[in-house]
């Protein structure tokens, strides 16, 4: 390749950027409404490029609009594409002027795509002896890679040449062609071998060489796939021509029509203000040079990460180890992380452990690597207890991405983490719940641009996977070492993002930061299960499972099997002519839980399948499995409570979940009284009453709502009487019934057709209710029009605390994502600020306890429900505590009102 910047040529493959940066960055808009996020994304793409790149030979590539030879070729091509959004559409030709206005040369070429100018420029340059590099994320553009062309994708920051094409897709570059063609491509409707995917591809191009020379071998392929082959041999060749580009495009310009001119700054200037990239403007050096903005949204992925020279260190040695130990009592902050025997925190032992205090510099401290000439380390036990210290210093502040695991895996050495600062995981949580996903991988291609080493890439996949204990030193110190690394540049870029929103800010550190410890402790404490009462309901369960099942075959007139939705489908829709309410993606009759509900009203065996269903969920979810998952140590089950999950802040548990054991029905009152209090003790429920209608009061500020909860009126009574128009005393327990589905329909952007389902009425009269509804609570109805035009402004809903959901598609043209983006914007705010309320409570209630020493344990988050041990001598003065200080969690117009319960088991407390 050249060294010569004169002789390079940067080509963009704007298309394929503009709807990864319109997917990839969160909404924003300028001053006048209109959406601005992928011509960010895409400028900041290709600042990175120029930056990088000094050559003047730079040009932007984009599709024209209509159709291309291909669809001659072939009528069907592409028709399965949905319409581009009107958000995305809008923004092309404000990109297109910027690109302009940059000096940058942009094409567009009708009758053919973009993949095909690309190819051709690229081809051309190469022969003429210029190195090729082409910026671009779609992977058919690898049939051009050659000695002379390589592929760039700046939101990933990765590079491909020859050699990384056979790593990444297993065939040489030109049998990329062919590899297409086997495999097709549902979203160009281009077909291929059904059933072949990526390794099968590659297998046969392996062995064949060539698409032509598989085609000839076709009757030695065995199996249904080789069937599969066979009857697709006749359209190969159209699928062939189809994924090739091409290369010999008749262009009217060369290459030195390609070079860069100056900016037009006048214009630049204009246009930046318009988008509203305000800082582009006060930085622009009048030369030409693109540079970053400040994001105007949360959570946009690294314009361009700062090049950041690499170095990592083993510690074999006691003196090296001393020299970091050293550098770690002098940090200010340090960075550590780690490295375990399982991902179960109460099990998991330490394998090694990493640190970093600064980017790019980080260490790999192994501990307990055990292989065949494993090299000597140094003692665990003596190492643990030079750290304990340092880790256990509530004053020395530490960093992670997910510490809560970390300080599980520390407990069970003997260490309890202190000081925990911040933590990555929930920085880029706070910062949006949405973006991406919040583990480690994730954010660093996302918010640096980097592609990290996997835990497959140094211990396998599958069966063949092996411990981290069994991983070569030099290969865990790389791996170990870049995660403290990357969890350290993660939070100089995260926490700068955050610091520009300062409600999320204070939301991150005195909320979710705080909560590491309270989960902690909440989660070592678990809960005792009796498991001779589980034992005893699974076989009740199985017994009834066995009579309902009995009762399902005599009505459908044959043996079937209830769980199986083919057989379902078959009895219900072609033995008894059921209604289709829905179907399938595929087409068939659907046999999901909201259709079985729907035919339940009407016809007895949907009802029958239903019941069966959920038996056998809590059989196989609880009564059987809990049992199995008591700690053989502590003779209890622990959760994990998950931080950065659910959307809008709530919590969620898993390995046991134990928030979706169901309180109304009987089999799940059975299974809430396994969840017993040893001897001494009881179990503590406080409840939160209809605290998202108290929220929806405040945050409406409708004077009827604030007035029934201020006088401490039964709400739903209270709505009764005002929709039906009768008086207070006289509301029935069916009228109460209608008016708490408006209540609860309504703040979860309920329709009319739902109420009128749910409440079996006319969907006029449903519609009646609603419209009588919102008369007598006009701050409601004013409030959910206020809060759906604030998110198709913004983009966004956020808490009484600060607490952010963005919204893509609140603007979308598809009519059904549009709704259900509006129904979130309305309940968001009311469920996020339940979450967050709870989560203040916790840890008021975690504060209490160790700083009073109270023989309390909270041993259990469920939703808007704390539950806790609590020794019976202080029953009575603890649970006015507890009842106190949840209460107070939160100041709003309306009272918080907690019902606090106890008993022996938890479903006693209620």
């Amino acid at each position: 390749m050249s060294e010569n910047p004169a002789h390079k040529l940067i080509l963009v493959d704007g298309s394929s950027f503009l709807f990864r940066a319109f997917h990839a960055v969160p909404p924003l808009t300028n001053a006048q409404g209109e959406p601005t996020n992928a011509v960010y994304g895409v400028s900041n793409m290709l600042r990175k490029l120029i930056n990088d790149y000094p050559t003047p030979y730079f040009a932007v590539v984009f599709d024209a609009p209509g159709k291309t030879f291909r669809h001659e070729l072939y009528d069907q091509y592409k028709a399965h594409r949905p319409p581009m959004p009107d958000d995305l559409r809008v923004q092309i030709k404000p990109l297109h002027d910027l690109i302009r206005a940059l000096g940058l040369p942009l094409i567009i070429e009708e009758g053919v795509e973009a993949d095909d100018v690309l190819g051709s420029l690229a081809q051309n340059a190469a022969r003429q002896g210029f190195e090729v590099i082409i910026s671009t994320g779609d992977k058919d553009m690898a049939q051009l890679v050659d000695d002379k062309i390589t592929l760039e994708n700046t939101m990933t920051n990765t590079r491909m040449d020859i050699a990384g094409v056979e790593e990444k897709f297993g065939v040489k570059p030109a049998q990329i062609i062919d590899y297409l063609a086997l495999m097709g491509d549902a979203v160009d409707n281009i077909p291929g071998v059904p059933k072949v995917g990526p390794k099968t591809a590659a297998k046969w191009l392996q062995q064949y060489g060539t698409l032509d020379n598989l085609i000839d071998h076709a009757d030695e392929i065995k199996g249904k796939i080789g069937d599969n082959l066979r009857e697709a041999l006749p359209q190969l060749p159209l699928s062939r021509e189809l994924t090739t580009i091409k290369c010999d495009v008749a262009l009217h310009y060369g290459l030195d029509d390609l070079k860069r001119k100056d900016a037009d700054m006048a214009a630049l200037k204009d246009q930046l203000g318009h988008l509203g990239f305000s800082s582009w403007l006060k930085t622009l050096n009048g030369e030409g040079g693109a540079v970053a903005s400040t994001p105007a949204r949360a959570s946009e992925p690294a314009a361009k990460p700062a090049p950041v020279e690499k170095s990592y260190q083993c510690l074999l040695s006691q003196a090296d180890f001393d020299v970091w130990l050293d550098k770690l009592k002098h940090a200010e902050l340090f960075a550590f992380d780690t490295e375990t025997t399982s991902l179960n925190y109460s099990e998991a032992q330490i394998v090694g452990v990493s640190f970093a205090v600064e980017a790019g510099k980080a260490a790999y401290l192994p501990l307990a690597h055990d292989y065949a000439d494993v090299p000597p380390q140094l003692d665990r036990q003596a190492v643990l207890d030079a750290l304990k210290p340092l880790l256990e210093a509530p004053a020395k502040p530490k960093l992670g991405q997910n510490l809560k695991y970390d300080a599980h895996v520390l407990k069970n050495h003997g260490i309890t983490l202190r000081g925990v600062q911040h933590d990555t995981m929930l920085e880029s949580y706070v910062l949006n719940s949405t973006a991406s996903k919040h583990n480690m991988d994730d954010l660093a291609k996302h918010y640096l641009g980097i592609e990290t080493i996997h835990y497959e890439d140094v211990a396998g996949k599958g069966a063949k996977q092996i411990g981290f204990a069994e991983v070569a030193i030099e290969q865990a110190t790389e791996y170990a070492a870049e995660d403290a690394d990357i969890t350290w540049r993660l939070h100089q870029a995260l926490s700068r993002q955050l610091q520009q929103f300062p409600k999320q800010w204070a939301l991150y550190n005195d909320i979710e930061v705080p909560l590491i410890g309270v989960l902690t402790r909440v989660e070592e404490n678990g809960v005792l299960i009796d498991c001779a009462a589980l034992d005893q309901q699974s076989l009740e369960l199985a017994n009834r499972m066995i009579g309902i099942e009995q009762q399902a075959h005599d009505l459908a007139g044959s043996a079937f099997n209830l769980g199986s939705p083919k057989q379902i489908q078959d009895i219900l829709y072609d033995r008894m002519k059921l209604p289709v309410l829905k179907k399938t993606p595929k087409g068939q009759p659907s046999t999901d839980e909201s259709v079985l509900q729907e035919l339940a009203l009407d016809y007895a065996l949907p009802k029958l399948i239903l019941d069966f269903r959920g038996m056998s969920k809590l059989k196989s979810t609880y009564t059987d499995k809990l049992p199995q998952q008591i700690n053989p140590k502590t003779g209890r089950v622990h959760t994990s409570y998950q931080q950065a999950v659910a959307a809008t802040g709530r919590l969620s548990s898993t390995d046991p979940n134990l928030q979706n054991i169901p309180i109304r029905s009987e089999e799940g009152r059975k299974i809430r009284q396994a969840f017993i209090a040893p001897p001494g003790y009881k179990i503590v429920a406080a409840d939160y009453s209809q605290i998202e209608l108290r929220i929806m009061a405040h945050l409406s500020g409708d004077a009827g709502l604030l007035n029934a909860f201020s006088q401490g009126v039964d709400v739903h009574s209270a709505t009764a009487a005002e929709v039906f128009e009768v008086d207070i005393s006289q509301v029935t327990h069916d009228l109460r019934r209608s008016a708490k589905a408006i209540n609860f329909g309504l703040i979860y952007g309920m329709s009319a057709f739902g109420l009128a389902q749910q409440l079996g009425l006319s969907r006029n009269q449903a519609q009646a209710y609603i419209d009588l509804y919102f008369s007598r609570y006009p701050g409601v109805k004013h409030y959910m029009d206020n809060i759906r035009e604030q998110a198709k402004q913004q983009g966004f809903v956020e808490t009484l605390f600060g607490r952010r959901l963005y919204l893509p598609d609140i603007n979308a043209r598809n009519a059904a994502q549009r709704q259900y983006a509006e129904r979130t914007a309305i309940n968001a705010p009311m469920q996020g600020t339940a979450a967050d309320i709870i989560k203040r409570a916790m840890i008021d209630c975690d504060q209490w306890i160790q700083n009073s020493g109270a023989d309390v344990k909270m041993i259990m988050q469920v939703h808007d429900e704390l539950v806790f041990e609590v020794a019976e001598s202080k029953l009575d003065a603890s649970m006015e505590r507890i009842r106190a200080i949840m209460s107070g969690a939160a100041q709003l117009h309306v009272p918080l009102l907690v019902e606090v319960g106890s008993g022996e088991n938890w479903d006693q407390a209620h």
